[in-house]
């Protein structure tokens, strides 16, 4: 038992003819807190799936202690030691805590006997760093104490290697420097490894012992935290301008037609507060103004703010305070301003949040104005004919795949998902267009026309707000970025000339570090 060295050597992994993951070699040392970094979509989850038995890599070794292992399932992983403790918490929360501890356990007596399981857990939790009350109820703990319950989960199960994912995303700063101190004590007690990821370059210097950064399925950068710094964390996260990209992002912008200075704005937001799902503030004070003809993108690390804004400039959240205006008007987000202003949205995972997955792509294509004189009949019918014929047409212009309008859309990719849903918002003239990580998961050439309609749209006189966790789609299509961090806009960049360090500092917060090297 103790602290598990893990090594990947050539790990990779296609998803069809995307590479998610191209020869990436680790090597984790036992008792270490090892920080991996990378934007979205870099290939942390599919290098993380892999070591834990949910999506097997299709190339590589995986070395455990010096020993190859095959890891072909979550139980095989458990078997050798490996745990993760997840972004989002796993817990019943209507059962103790001693209830979740032993219902980790799996496997479970048809008969439990809870006096001794209950002396097994009190001798467990006496042996540990931190402790919970086992009779308490795990709905009345506070975040930080579920995250603990989390570690506890897995050192209850002789975990040798544990993997956190985002660990401190929903915890307050006191609660996450708490948490983050106890595991890194754990590891340099060469008690378990810990591999974690994690957005936030303050974590990597205050508890990793080494880092290792991913950049497009690939690994670009590694180095003890002793031997490295934010700049150049920043610079291995968001890479470095190459001189093919560079012309091919400065052709795209001098394509566009030059933004109007008397431009009319499209969206105004002034003063804007919205609460999370617990009851904090999660977008403060928050003001800003995208005009007709322009793409304002957001940039952020996940958990700043960026969902709750965009819920509730779509209506699925009460703001707290502040106004929103559209086209001069003042806008609550409801069907009749939607349709009246013209507002439409292409949100994060489409399939969850813009379409009913059993239903038709006709009939989804038509969830904007299936009550409107179009596509009805004898005033109260709905007319299927003019709605299939309207999704041929759509299907064809939008080159949604495969051209069925009668096949649920819940059966298509994902890229065609997301091309569905464009055609739906883009059928009519737009002139507020929200666009949430548009084309997250998806493969190039998705990524590609999903662009190319965005940035069509802004040709054609739309305002565009882009929320995006790509610093490479915001500098691509963005004419403004506003960085998010804890709610609030910190910082704003003309796309032209921002750089990418810069944006990567204010977006983990070190907002002073960033003034400093653009003064520099």
């Amino acid at each position: 038992m103790g602290a598990l060295t893990l090594e990947t050597i050539g790990a990779g992994k296609s998803f069809g003819a995307f590479r998610a993951l191209d020869n990436v070699s680790i090597k984790v040392a036992a008792g270490t807190v090892h920080a991996l970094l990378g934007e979205n979509g870099a290939g942390k989850s599919t290098l993380v799936k892999g070591l834990i038995g949910y999506s097997a890599l299709d190339q590589g070794a995986i070395l455990l202690d010096g020993r190859e292992h095959a890891i072909a399932s979550p139980r095989a992983a458990h078997a050798l030691g490996i745990g993760m403790v997840y972004q989002h918490f796993t817990l019943a929360p209507g059962l103790t805590v001693a209830e979740n501890l032993f219902l980790a356990r799996g496997r479970l007596p048809w008969r439990i006997g809870w006096r001794g399981e209950l002396a097994s857990l009190e001798a467990f939790m006496q042996k540990m760093p931190f402790r919970l009350a086992l009779e308490r109820a795990v709905s009345g703990l506070s975040a930080g104490e579920k995250q603990k319950l989390e570690l506890l989960k897995q050192l209850y199960l002789q975990r040798r290697f544990l993997i956190l994912d985002e660990p401190t995303s929903v915890l307050t700063p006191a609660e996450a420097q708490e948490v983050l101190g106890l595991v890194r004590d754990l590891a340099h007690q060469q008690q378990l490894t810990v591999l974690m990821i994690t957005h936030k370059f303050h974590e990597v210097s205050d508890f990793a012992d080494e880092v290792t950064v991913l950049r497009k399925g690939c690994l670009v950068g590694h180095a003890k935290v002793a031997d490295t710094n934010p700049d150049q964390l920043a610079a291995w996260m968001m890479g470095t301008v190459q001189k093919g990209a560079s012309a091919s992002s400065d052709k795209s912008a001098a394509a566009r037609t030059p933004l109007a200075v008397d431009a009319a704005v499209g969206l105004a937001v002034q003063g804007l507060s919205v609460a999370s799902d617990r009851a904090t503030i999660a977008v403060d004070d928050v003001s800003f103004q995208v005009r007709r003809g322009e793409i304002v993108g957001i940039a952020g690390i996940s958990g700043n703010g960026q969902k709750e804004l965009v819920e509730t400039l779509l209506g699925q959240r009460r703001q707290m305070a502040g106004a929103i205006d559209v086209n001069g008007a003042p806008y609550r987000a409801t069907r009749a301003e939607m349709q009246r202003e013209k507002v439409f949205s292409l949100p994060e995972e489409p399939l969850h949040n813009a379409c009913i997955a059993a239903m038709t792509v006709a009939e989804n294509m038509a969830l904007r104005d299936f009550d409107s004189a179009a596509m009805r009949r004898f005033g109260w019918r709905l007319n299927r004919s003019a709605m299939d014929a309207r999704a041929q047409q759509l299907i064809a212009a939008f080159n949604v795949k495969p051209a069925l309008p009668g096949r649920a859309i819940g059966t298509l990719s994902g890229g065609n998902v997301q091309r569905a849903v464009l055609a739906r918002e883009l059928a009519d003239s737009v002139t507020l267009l929200i666009a949430a990580n548009p084309v997250f998961g998806l493969d190039f050439a998705a990524v590609s026309d999903i662009h190319a309609r965005i940035i069509a749209a802004r040709e054609q006189g739309a305002a565009v707000l882009l929320v995006s966790e790509d610093l490479d789609e915001l500098m691509e299509l963005a004419d403004r970025i506003l960085v998010m961090a804890n709610g609030r806009i910190v910082h704003v960049a003309d796309a032209r000339t921002a750089e990418r360090a810069t944006l990567g500092l204010y977006m983990a917060g070190h907002g002073s570090a960033a003034a400093l090297l653009e003064n520099a």
